[in-house]
């Protein structure tokens, strides 16, 4: 049977009945040293004889890769040959590049040089033909580039038209108990879809937008599929945080907090829970049990914490033995490129190759981080509340439990043993647990050395505390911080100044009423970031301080319409933004009863229930707090 010479597609190939056959460049060549040849059973004509409108070229062209958005936003490729400044599209069959092309002028010509490397590239990332490629696939294809140092990609994607690859019409877990906003459906979709295609994502949402909220939908999936256990890796003032959360909205997961005394030491009860809560510093101590196991997912909280890529923390958590990696973080890239790679080389080890390597290639600027952007973009989902403030109510509030430091806990533990001797059981009252509030705003709030630390290190609430603004000031944005203490005050005042070097003001029963207008009028019309601190008391109502959108009460009150006449601050008419309320508490202390009285009474302003005895409920308050004793931690 005899096949003849056609074009097909931007390339020669044989045509017999029904069957096409692609030959590559060397066979061609073959072919016109006679007459006739004989192929697969097949003759065919000298290729230059029977196709006398195409001129045969014996300079061979090298072959390009062009990487570019289709209409609707997706990644897609092309293979193209430039011949005198027109561009020829190289054919793929079936995942193999043809290697041998035909220009709209009647050329043919052969590809060199790169065609094995350009081959390689498709096979690693299973390219099988042009067009729209997966997320996967174009990280692959930007791996090789930066590993090849290759200059024939071009990297022509737009990431402002960037689509993320989900589909809108997919439920949330039916487990999940809360209904999500649907920027946060978007970004659990988002989870599902880029944990299964890349295996490594960064949800880099900014504060308040429910990170951890989205992070629990895609657990709740992964345990519907049977894949657990789950590890969450912390700072440890957000352990019980993440259990509560858990607990909360997705009550059907069972939770564990590997932490301290809490610590499984037979790695094979990690398999009797669907998600373990653990600390960075407790990864780096068991690193040998955790890798065990082969996690199914691994979620690094506060992903920052491993920017630096020398650190201990950093290595022992890109060592954990996972199928899928997530970054969360509200602040992933703060000061260095170099912050890029560590984190990126957590969630996807090889894409950007050693640091050596990405430093050299990439600058420490600006320009470094255009260049990075296009590599970036496609695994981070990064939403500001700017853009999806139609989305959120007026104000979110955000209650969060911490643990002591061990040495806090047993330094409360004392200040209790203490109350129970000189517990006087005719006259109680609330005030007489005021020594173990002061203590839990912090330590040194109950020492008369003035000769302090790092207040951070010595307390989680102040360390989350600065968590929690270092954040709001990555936004440009205003604090106020209600406290009740004069001793955090001075803390405050030493402290905040010299740790975020933003402007500081404060407001207590010692500023000249005359005075706090102006303050606040300062605050107010200061451009940026700044922080007011407030006693509830002396400045809780009238001041209007919508300057600030961020509230934090630093220690709880025991009237909850004090609490809320203080958020109202910012939380009232003339303001613009979002508010965020955070209200810090440590479990098992003195402020859980707090928190607990606090929202028993709203839930009786709620019902409209009246006439409780108040005197009875103070005694129940007082007994319930002195017997709780928060967990001793063995490290920090």
């Amino acid at each position: 049977m005899k096949a003849t010479w056609i074009i097909n597609q931007n390339h020669l190939a044989l045509q017999a009945g029904d069957n096409i056959l692609h030959p590559n460049a060397e066979e061609i060549f073959t072919f016109m040293t006679s007459e006739t040849q004989n192929i697969l059973g097949y003759e065919c004509d000298n290729p230059s004889v029977a196709l006398n409108d195409v001129r045969f070229s014996n300079i061979g062209s090298p072959v390009h890769i062009r990487l570019y958005n289709s209409e609707n936003g997706n990644v897609c490729i092309k293979l193209y040959v430039n011949r005198r400044g027109v561009n020829t599209t190289v054919d793929i069959i079936s995942g193999t590049i043809i290697d041998q092309c035909v220009s709209k002028d009647g050329i043919w010509f052969y590809l060199n040089g790169n065609v094995k490397e350009v081959q390689d590239i498709l096979n690693s990332a299973k390219i099988l033909s042009q067009g729209e490629i997966s997320v996967s696939q174009y990280l692959k294809i930007e791996e090789q580039s930066l590993s090849l140092k290759a200059d024939y990609i071009e990297n022509n994607v737009d990431v402002e038209k960037l689509c993320k690859p989900i589909d809108e019409n997919e439920s949330s877990p039916a487990t999940l108990k809360a209904t999500l906003y649907p920027y946060q459906h978007t970004g659990y979709l988002w989870l599902k879809y880029m944990l299964e295609d890349t295996k490594g994502c960064i949800l880099g949402d900014e504060m308040g937008l429910g990170k951890t909220m989205q992070v629990i939908a895609e657990i709740l999936y992964l345990k519907a599929m049977g894949r657990t256990p789950v590890m969450v890796v912390a700072p440890i003032s957000l352990l019980e945080n993440w259990k509560r959360e858990c607990q909360k909205f997705a009550p059907s997961l069972i939770v564990h907090i590997h932490h301290g005394k809490d610590r499984i030491s037979n790695y094979k009860e990690f398999y009797n829970y669907d998600v373990i809560v653990t600390s960075y510093t407790t990864v780096t101590s068991d690193i040998n049990m955790l890798n065990m196991i082969t996690w199914r997912l691994v979620v690094l909280d506060e992903a920052q914490n491993i920017k630096n890529p020398s650190s201990t923390r950093s290595k022992m958590c890109k060592t954990l033995k996972r199928e899928r990696s997530l970054a969360v973080s509200g602040t992933p890239f703060e000061n260095h490129i170099s912050d890029i790679w560590s984190i990126v080389d957590f969630i996807l080890p090889s894409l950007l190759g050693s640091l050596k390597d990405f430093e050299e290639s990439f600058s420490d600027d600006e320009e470094g981080g255009k260049r990075i952007e296009p590599i970036l973009s496609p695994i981070m989902l990064r939403r500001l509340v700017s853009d999806v403030a139609k989305d959120l109510p007026e104000k979110v509030v955000s209650t969060q439990p911490l643990l002591m430091y061990d040495f806090e806990a047993m330094q409360y533990t004392r200040f209790v043993e203490e109350l129970k001797q000189n517990f006087d059981a005719k006259n109680i009252n609330l005030g007489m647990l005021q020594k173990l509030r002061i203590f839990c705003a912090h330590p040194y709030t109950v020492e008369d050395n003035n000769d302090y630390g790092d207040p951070a290190e010595a307390s989680v609430k102040y360390q989350r505390f600065c968590e929690i603004t270092e954040e709001i000031i990555c936004r440009n944005e205003k604090i106020l911080v209600f406290t009740s203490y004069k001793k955090m005050f001075e803390i405050f005042k030493r402290d905040i100044p010299k740790r975020f070097g933003i402007p500081l003001w404060t407001i207590n029963g010692e500023t000249p009423v005359e005075q706090r207008q102006a303050i606040v009028d300062n605050f107010n019309e200061l451009s940026g970031s700044a922080i007011l601190i407030l006693n509830p008391r002396a400045a809780g109502t009238g001041l209007n301080i919508t300057g600030a959108n961020h509230v934090i009460h630093y220690n709880l009150e025991w009237n909850p319409s004090l609490e809320d006449q203080s958020s109202a601050r910012a939380y009232r008419r003339g303001q613009r933004k979002t508010v965020f309320i955070y209200r810090l508490y440590y479990k098992d202390t003195v402020e859980e009863v707090v928190n607990e009285r606090i929202e028993r009474k709203r839930n009786i302003a709620n019902t409209a229930i009246v006439g409780t005895d108040g005197i009875s409920q103070d005694r129940q308050d007082i007994i319930k707090a002195i017997h709780m004793i928060p967990t001793i931690r063995q490290n920090k």
